[in-house]
Parts: structure tokens; sequence; C-alpha cells
């Protein structure tokens, strides 16, 4: 990888079909625009159909010829997540790149239609039960890639075995680590299994810095965040912040770049803040097998998404 990877070393990607989640808004729907931009037929897997059509409309406004699409995913319902996965194979015999990218940040305790605390089910479960659904398409796809976006949350986040749901106790902040984790820990489990399976097909993850998007506003409007936090994110999304289409590369580089690498976590390389994209060192979890499998199996009963590699 070059030191100072851009958006302008994306390949051509005419013969990708790539499917983000969580496209309508921030780093998905960069994303989306990158993708379009190169060729890629794109599937926008979003929950809110309203705001999809309108980032759809806005993609063609500025890329007449973009090979993109909307299709309905909720990923606070497992049943929508299966109904999507089945839409999609319906019309697709192909997929290069899963950008599970959707997610909620630092929300009071609420839960998702299937009775799992809305930010694991929402970041985690449900990409996990997708790309399960996914993958014996993504491994008939020569050189496929799974991705999943998480968070500088998960440098110090920790997987609560003995309460995953956050019942006993619950911190928004905490659960949002924990939810973020598990996406690093999910892609790199992924590609342990894909490898010793002797599949082409690659999963890594990244995070993107700081990057004021949709997340912190929502997360501030629905907790009823207090003022200190308010004022925190003002000082240091102006001070240190950088722009999305900065924050946005990690995670494009690792779904299309060349050279990139299964296993990896991806980030900003200035004080993992901001900057050009690097490998990174995420979370000592990440090298604990035994830790990896554990949260697999946890993942598998609680989806009912069993992987047959």
């Amino acid at each position: 990888m070059s030191n100072k990877w851009t958006a302008a070393d994306i390949p051509n990607l005419s013969d990708k079909v790539i499917i983000v989640t969580g496209a309508n808004s921030g780093l998905g729907l960069e994303s989306t625009k990158l993708f379009a931009a190169n060729g890629a037929t794109v599937i926008m897997a979003c929950r809110n159909l309203k705001k999809a059509n309108a980032a759809l409309e806005e993609i063609h406004n500025n890329f007449i010829d973009a090979q993109v699409s909307v299709m309905e995913l909720d990923n606070a319902s497992l049943a929508s997540v299966k109904a999507f996965a089945d839409a999609f194979k319906a019309k697709y015999d192909r997929l290069d790149v899963l950008l599970n990218n959707a997610g909620v940040m630092a929300i009071p305790r609420t839960e998702t239609a299937d009775g799992f605390e809305m930010q694991l089910g929402t970041n985690h479960l449900a990409h996990f039960a997708l790309t399960g659904h996914l993958l014996d398409v993504l491994t008939s796809t020569p050189g496929a890639r799974v991705h999943n976006t998480s968070s500088s949350a998960a440098f110090g986040g920790r997987i609560n075995f003995d309460d995953l749901m956050g019942k006993d106790s619950y911190g928004r902040w905490t659960a949002y680590g924990q939810s973020k984790l598990a996406n690093a820990a999910f892609a790199t489990e992924l590609n342990n299994r894909l490898k010793e399976a002797g599949h082409s097909t690659i999963s890594n993850s990244s995070h993107p810095g700081l990057v004021m998007t949709n997340l912190q506003t929502n997360s501030l409007d629905h907790s009823g965040a207090p003022l200190g936090e308010r004022i925190m994110y003002a000082i240091f999304g102006s001070l240190m912040a950088q722009d999305i289409d900065m924050g946005v590369l990690p995670q494009v580089y690792a779904s299309v770049g060349e050279g990139a690498k299964g296993g990896v976590f991806y980030g900003p390389k200035t004080f993992r803040l901001r900057g050009y994209p690097a490998e990174q060192r995420c979370n000592a979890m990440l090298n604990d097998r035994a830790a990896l499998k554990r949260f697999w199996d946890i993942s598998e009963q609680l989806t009912g998404v069993t992987y047959a590699f």
C-alpha cells in the first residue's frame, strides 16, 4: 500500500458487485459514491427507504451512468436480514464486496425485534447473520471481500460474556465499544476460517479516525447527552476531526484497494485520528483465538445462522 493511498488509487470496478449496508448517509454513502464513480454495481442496503432513495437520486445526478440501486435491509430484524439476502441472491449470482457499514452509536438501551441489545444487535449480530446468509455467493466469487466498519472505540472495548446484552448493567458507550470490538473480532475470525477452508475470500475491518457524521448527531439526539459531552464533540470535532473524504479511505481501501489483506485492521495513520490509511493494532482479543471462537459460537447461537465453509 502506498503511504498516501487516496480515492485516485481505486481500481476499475466495472466488473464488481458490491453491497453497502447503511449506504444512505455518512461513510456508507461516501463509499457508495466512490464505488459507483469507478464503475461498480452497488446495492444500497438501507432501513429508511425514503432517505435511501434521496441519496440514490443524488448519486445519479452526479454520476449519470452509475449502476446503483436500493434494497431494504433493517439491521434491527433478523427476518429483514434473511429477506434481503434471499432477494439479493434471486437477482445476483456474484458478490465481490460485502461492506458491513451500518451502525448506531452510544444510544440508550433498547432492543431489536429479536430481543438483542440494540447496538450489539444492529452493529454486529445482523452483519454476522447477513454474511452467513451470503457466504455461498461470496465464496463462489473469486477474490471476494467482507469488510466490517469498526471504530476507535474497539481499542478499549471488551466483550462482556457474562452480560452480553447489558441487562444487568448498561452504559451506552461501553455497549458501543463492545459492538465495535465485535465487528473487528468477527472480521478476524471470519478471515481465519475462510483461510483454513482454502477460500480466496478475505475479511478485514477498519475505523475512520475522528470524523463527524450523522452517527454523532443521532447519538446526541437520542441519548439526551449532557452539555459536557456536546461541548466535547464541538471542541474535538473542530480541532481534530478530518473530513469524511479522508475518513472513508480506510474502509474503501480495505474493501477494494489492491494489496489490502485479510485479517488486518486499518485506520488513519496519524495518531490513529486522521491521515491516510495504514495497518493498525486494534485490541488484544484479536490475537486470542479461544476468545474469538467463543464469541463466534455465541453469535451463531443467537442468530441461528451457522456457517458452512
